[in-house]
């Protein structure tokens, strides 16, 4: 519609292709017709520079300038300054509009290139005229004015979007230009990206960026992730972790093997998305192309009005004059700008705090979220267990825990896993010997010549053990959560017993509170038992759980929610929760750093931290009120200024030169772009968690 003109896809174009590497993707599709318009940011200010340089002469040389200024310029040639540097202003300073404007007219999309083109078209026609005698209106100083600042505007609506959509650039300019090459007897060779092949080991030093996405075969490191996932905080990563493009590793040096390589790694994913998400139609998009559109009839129709008046009272110099500044105000600039730079800035923003738009929609849906939806397993909690509870017959906890750590320490089980690292947090663990795995029942050994075992129930029925009074009771009020009990045994006795637990993400409670502060209701669904999901929705606050709810019945709770009038927002991993993502008003799928091609949902959290949902519902708000500030003022100031440009005012001597509205219209595009930079202060930064981010143990009273 009329909103979309050359210039705005062309500096995309641009600065699309700046970062090279997995930039290319993004904008490739757009190419062709970038190419054929020919107009970017520099072109506008080149244009601007010269006609202004230009109209200097024609105005100096102007007879009503000059009867203004009471000054006389008696020249041989004088009166050819006008004419020459005029058309010159006309024909090279005002070829974009009169290029655009016929694209415009071809294609049968009036808009505000039509409206330019027909402005600076009237008024050199009328200046030819009178430079031949045929009419006496001096004006070829309005025309080099107008045109002159019609580039001006263009250059800063263009500058403007740039501005908003340099994330592109940010995020092409953060893959190094050459990556080092482990061989296969060890040498390190220096090779350009372009070099690179998956299966490629490479080093990545202290301080260096990740050449492309692969795993560690070699070393640990912080790695900063902050541009990929938002997360300020480095994360841990070690032998067996993936890595991707961009991050830093902070600390020491890596070994990375490559298995993708530019577009299809988790940065060019991240870039497209930002691309379609910046070039994608929401409906204030909508509105504010027929808005536009309408803008173009209403300023054709106070046009004619305007010159079959004025010509009625025998005016034609009058006629002229108002037609072209009629033309001129009515230019949908600012409604051009007031939703693609919203639409620019919020989506940069988004995707430099961790929120991925793969649907404008579903951004904009956001702020009228009245449920919010979490699955429960790697959403709400980290989809492991952690030690949750520790309980002694005769020995303190840390004891326990140092003990079974020292029996589990050489188990590869998810559970003994959680036991060891839990009583490295408090200390030193025991030092085993003889480790043996007792099948389906637990594992053993000896710790200072005393034979140790920690196990389930299986291993006190198997030795005919029971739970003493002490633990007994403790035991009972973790498995009616639904926790997992483990027992320490020494020599025939138990001297200890374990809760574990999928431990709850330190920042969900952050999370609920915030969305619960907010008005929103929030909800979990999960495939666990009654016992685990009440326990953890319990923990949290949760206004609702839905338990032992199977994938494919997911789908069903969420319609459920919508039957009650509830507008739903689905949070979950991308994968088993596709079809409830798909169902839902709008779908967010959560801990994708390294998978941005979900098709389910149409936002996509990089990062696996829940509090990013209500970072995103302020997003949604803050672009959605100033998308509304921007259509109101864009729209609203023609109201006023085109009665006075068509000269309904001028018998109360209030009238508008063509070269005050032009400014007018310039000043208008410039408050637009200035209230969407707002967006840029909009608060984005998750809820601050508790102090202490370890799992913390539950109080569960006796039975």
């Amino acid at each position: 519609m009329a909103t979309h003109h050359p210039a705005e896809a062309d500096h995309a174009h641009e600065t699309g292709h700046a970062g090279g590497h997995a930039a290319r993707g993004g904008h490739d599709r757009h190419a062709g017709h970038d190419k054929h318009a020919g107009h970017d940011v520099a072109m506008f200010r080149r244009r601007f520079w010269w006609s202004l340089l230009l109209s200097i002469p024609v105005v100096f040389t102007s007879h009503m300038v000059m009867d203004w200024f009471g000054y006389d310029l008696d020249v041989a040639g004088i009166e050819l300054v006008g004419p020459v540097l005029g058309s010159v202003i006309f024909w090279w300073g005002g070829w974009p509009f009169l290029e655009g404007g016929w694209r415009e007219a071809r294609e049968r999309r009036p808009g505000m290139m039509l409206l330019i083109a027909m402005a600076i078209s009237v008024a050199y026609v009328a200046s030819m005229a009178t430079s031949l005698d045929l009419f006496g209106l001096d004006f070829w100083w309005e025309l080099a004015l107008l045109v002159t600042i019609m580039l001006l505007g263009h250059w800063q609506e263009m500058k403007a979007l740039g501005q908003a959509q340099d994330a592109l650039a940010a995020l092409a300019a953060l893959l190094p230009d050459e990556a080092e090459r482990v061989s296969p007897d060890g040498g390190v060779e220096t090779i350009a990206l372009d070099a690179l092949r998956a299966g490629d080991v490479v080093l990545v030093r202290s301080g260096a960026r990740v050449p492309a996405d692969g795993e560690i075969t070699d070393g640990a490191a912080e790695l900063d992730e902050s541009m990929i996932t938002g997360e300020s905080r480095p994360v841990a990563k070690a032998a067996g972790d993936r890595v991707v493009a961009g991050t830093v590793s902070t600390d020491s040096a890596i070994r990375v093997r490559v298995d993708a390589l530019g577009e299809d790694t988790a940065l060019a994913g991240i870039q497209r998305l930002v691309a379609d998400a910046q070039a994608s139609r929401s409906r204030a998009q909508v509105l504010a192309d027929r808005a536009a559109a309408l803008l173009f009839y209403v300023a054709m129709a106070a046009a004619v009005i305007a010159a079959g008046v004025w010509l009625a009272v025998g005016d034609a110099d009058d006629a002229v004059v108002r037609v072209v500044t009629v033309l001129v105000i009515s230019c949908p600039h600012a409604l051009g700008l007031a939703i693609p730079l919203t639409t620019s800035i919020s989506s940069a923003r988004a995707a430099s705090h961790g929120i991925l738009v793969r649907e404008r929609l579903a951004l904009e849906r956001s702020r009228t979220v009245d449920a919010v939806l979490f699955d429960k397993t790697g959403t709400l909690t980290r989809g492991r267990h952690a030690v949750v509870g520790v309980a002694g017959a005769g020995l303190d906890e840390d004891e326990v825990l140092r003990l079974a750590a020292g029996v589990e320490s050489d188990s590869e089980h998810p559970l003994a896993r959680a036991i060891v690292a839990a009583a490295r947090e408090r200390g030193p663990i025991a030092t085993a010997e003889g480790f043996r795995s007792i099948t389906g029942r637990g594992v053993e050994a000896d710790i200072e010549g005393v034979p140790h075992a920690v196990g389930g129930p299986a291993l006190l029925r198997e030795r005919g053990l029971r739970e003493p009074e002490g633990i007994a009771g403790w035991a009972q009020g973790w498995r009616d959560r639904g926790a997992a009990v483990l027992h320490l045994v020494r020599g025939d006795r138990i001297v200890g017993g374990l809760a574990l637990e999928d431990e709850v993400r330190p920042e969900a409670r952050a999370a609920v509170e915030e969305l619960q502060a907010m008005g929103r209701r929030v909800v979990m669904i999960t495939g666990d038992a009654r016992e685990v999901a009440d326990a953890v929705g319990a923990d949290l606050g949760l206004d609702e759980v839905f338990a032992e709810v199977l994938p494919e019945h997911k789908a069903a709770k969420v319609a459920e929610l919508q039957a009650r009038g509830l507008s739903v927002a689905m949070v979950g991993d991308g994968v088993n929760d596709a079809p409830a993502l798909a169902g839902a008003d709008v779908g967010i799928a959560i801990g994708a750093g390294t998978d941005v091609a979900i098709e389910s949902a149409g936002l996509i959290l990089a990062s696996s931290d829940p509090r990013a949902v209500v970072s995103t519902i302020r997003l949604s708000a803050a672009a959605y009120r100033t998308s509304l500030q921007n259509l109101w003022w864009a729209a609203g100031y023609n109201i006023v200024a085109i009665p006075i440009a068509a000269g309904a005012l001028e018998w109360a001597g209030v009238s508008m030169p063509p070269a005050v509205a032009a400014i007018l219209m310039s000043v208008s595009t410039i408050v637009v772009a200035l209230n969407a930079q707002l967006l840029r202060r909009v608060d984005l930064r998750p809820a601050p968690m508790e102090a202490d981010a370890a799992p913390r143990p539950h109080p569960v009273p006796a039975t």
